[in-house]
């Protein structure tokens, strides 16, 4: 206790130093670039998909046909289109891509907020907002980013650490909002007790928005079966109460500076009730409809960011900080290792991190651009005493980055590009600091203005996060010793566009060695364990424009994840799901527009802690999205979810948390 008491003495001094290097930093950047900004116009074309601009990728602006990376870009007018509230319900559609909530409305139950799959990748994703990580315990709380406010998401498929650092192992995906609020109101009303309220207000320099979104009770969130040894029988967990607020500042400060504040809660009420008993293994007494437990989580979160960019250089500064705190009362523990009637269950941490990205681009060549940067980042994770609990722990850490990347283009159709980046921490816990040395290598051939393939092979590196490391409660138990995750991604590609059409088709193959991944043990808690894994699979995607007012997409993915666990001894496991489908059709005519999007999942395993995988029901998420503009200043929309009201489990590994009926949202928008 003595040295984490000096430790973190040691760490406060850190951090003022830092708050001072990373003022002066952007204070210089402002002053050496002083130049106009003037924003590059992207290159003309008649199609569209692949005449997007891309950022991304290769940390410079390209179009997407000139990307060597699988790429998707999901514009501002097709997210007004799919009748997305939040960056989650964005990104839940995607080609290839899982995005799902563990609660209703994207509540979160305490740690456990949402799930970010990649090619079969289990939290292999790095989340970006505006090229800034916005990471909160190696999680991501994308529901607290309002679509409204999204300019486009683009993901970028494969590894991207060798540019972004840690976490960027099946892909990076960034999000970048919109410079000025529209001027709007809504309110909205639904089943199970939705209701929706928010605004937004700006002009060209300031912006200001506010959202307010209420759910009431869903029942059977998830089912449990129990066999110990004092009790075989299985309970079920019901939500209520389900509150989300989100609030958001912006101010462009000059044409190549902004600043963006924002503020996300959300809170919900769970309980678990024992709804079946074996009496041959009853040692307690349980009844029927008696409670296990019932805690309520709240979670709340701030991110706050300064950017600034020109022709050559960019910047980022960046303060991410968040508390969870869930408090209720234990009647039996998972374990059933006794009986604790109305004990008080009360937790709370806080997670902070902070940075500074700089990255600065040379033309050296009419054939050659070099692009070097640095990031400097500080993490503050901390285990906060609570009337339940006097433990009071604090673990910190600064992480370093230095990159570097050569574009060379050869001739009018071939493009290399080669990576380098450096990775190290410094000051951890325990000494367990780390580093990594992960390169890349890129190749682009034109077939012609409208088309390419492309190669390439990218090294990832992922640390091990405090709240996996060192968190020890009732739910998880801590496991100090983990080790880093390194891997390799192999990928050959083709992009075409003709004829209204966008064409997209990807092979692509992962290694990943000591991935770190969340096991369930028998004493009902979950601890995070290093274990390989390795998918190989194809990617094909078109989306058309057809006439009339209509317009379709559709992704296939074939794969074939699988994972090696040093603790069940079983060899080579197929993981999460073989095949993923997903698919839409849009038309806009006059004053209506509508959209029906899904995505399907089949072949689906779980894999419980020292029993083989086992497959389950496969999941079919869709969507419904109709807008009525009777005049230029209001709009109508009916959003129905889960169209087909099916009863499917959305999580991939431990226990079944399933994804809420059939329910709709009536809302009125109006601009001023």
């Amino acid at each position: 206790m003595e040295y984490e008491y000096c430790y973190l003495y040691g760490g406060n001094i850190i951090m003022r130093r830092w708050n001072k290097k990373i003022l002066t930093t952007a204070v210089l950047l402002s002053a050496l670039t002083g130049q106009v900004y003037a924003e590059e116009p992207a290159a003309a074309t008649d199609d569209h998909t692949l005449g997007e601009t891309v950022v991304t990728a290769t940390r410079t602006t390209k179009r997407d046909v000139d990307v060597p990376a699988a790429t998707t870009t999901i514009t501002a007018e097709e997210i007004a289109r799919s009748g997305a509230a939040t960056a989650s319900d964005v990104l839940a559609k995607a080609d290839g891509f899982t995005y799902t909530s563990f609660g209703p409305n994207g509540a979160a139950m305490a740690s456990m907020t949402n799930e970010l799959n990649i090619r079969g990748l289990k939290g292999g994703a790095l989340v970006l907002m505006n090229g800034n990580p916005i990471a909160w315990r190696g999680k991501y709380n994308l529901d607290q980013i309002p679509a409204s406010t999204i300019e486009r998401v683009e993901i970028v498929k494969g590894s991207g650490s060798v540019l972004y650092g840690s976490d960027a192992v099946s892909g990076v995906v960034n999000i970048i909002t919109k410079k000025t609020m529209p001027n709007e109101v809504h309110v909205g009303v639904g089943n199970y007790g939705q209701r929706s309220y928010g605004v937004s207000v700006g002009d060209e320099k300031f912006g200001f928005y506010y959202n307010y979104d209420k759910w009431g009770r869903q029942s059977g969130v998830t089912n449990t079966d129990y066999a110990e040894t004092s009790f075989h029988g299985s309970s079920r967990t019901d939500i209520s109460d389900v509150i989300k607020r989100n609030t958001g500042l912006t101010y462009r400060i000059n044409p190549r500076m902004d600043f963006q504040l924002g503020y996300y809660e959300t809170e919900g009420t769970y309980a678990r009730t024992f709804t079946a008993v074996d009496p041959a293994h009853n040692t307690y007494n349980i009844h029927v409809g008696d409670p296990m437990n019932r805690r309520t989580y709240e979670t709340k979160q701030y991110i706050t960011q300064l950017n600034y960019h020109d022709r050559a250089w960019k910047a980022n500064l960046f303060f991410n900080t968040g508390t969870l705190d869930y408090a209720g009362v234990v009647h039996f523990p998972e374990s059933f290792s006794s009986a604790t009637p109305n004990q008080p269950y009360h937790t709370r941490e806080k997670n902070t991190s902070y940075g500074v990205d700089v990255q600065r681009t040379w033309k050296v060549h009419p054939r050659a651009t070099a692009v070097v940067g640095m990031d400097l980042g500080h993490e503050i994770y901390a285990k906060l005493p609570t009337p339940a609990s006097t433990e009071d722990k604090r673990y910190a850490r600064n992480n370093w980055g230095l990159f570097g990347q050569w574009e060379q283009r050869f001739d009018a159709k071939n493009t290399g590009i080669i990576g380098l980046r450096e990775t190290w921490t410094t000051g951890a816990a325990r000494g367990q600091n780390y580093s990594n040395l992960s390169a890349s290598a890129q190749w682009l051939h034109k077939l012609d203005a409208k088309s390419s393939a492309y190669l390439n092979i990218t090294q990832s590196f992922v640390m091990p996060t405090f709240s996996q490391m060192y968190t020890d409660n009732g739910r998880q138990k801590a496991a100090p010793d983990l080790r880093p995750q390194k891997g390799i991604n192999y990928e050959i590609g083709w992009k075409k566009t003709h004829g209204g059409h966008a064409w997209k088709a990807a092979l692509f193959h992962m290694d990943v060695t000591d991935n770190i991944s969340a096991s369930l043990l028998r004493s009902g808690q979950y601890q995070y364990t290093n274990e390989d894994f390795r998918n190989t699979g194809v990617e094909l995607s078109d989306r058309i424009q057809a006439k009339d007012g209509l317009s379709y997409r559709w992704g296939v993915t074939l794969q074939d994840p699988q994972v090696k666990s040093t603790k069940k001894n079983l060899g080579w496991e197929r993981s999460f799901g073989r095949v993923q489908l997903t698919g839409g059709i849009s038309y806009q005519r006059g004053k209506w527009t509508s959209d029906l999007s899904a995505s399907y999942l089949a072949e689906r395993v779980q894999l419980p802690s020292k029993k083989p995988a086992y497959e389950t029901k496969p999941y079919l998420l869709t969507t419904w999205n109709t807008v009525y503009a009777p005049d230029e200043n209001s709009e109508i929309r009916l959003r129905i979810d889960n169209v087909l009201d099916r009863h499917d489990s959305t999580s991939h590994a431990g226990s079944e948390y399933y994804t809420a009926p059939f329910n709709f949202l009536l809302s009125y928008g109006y601009k001023f």
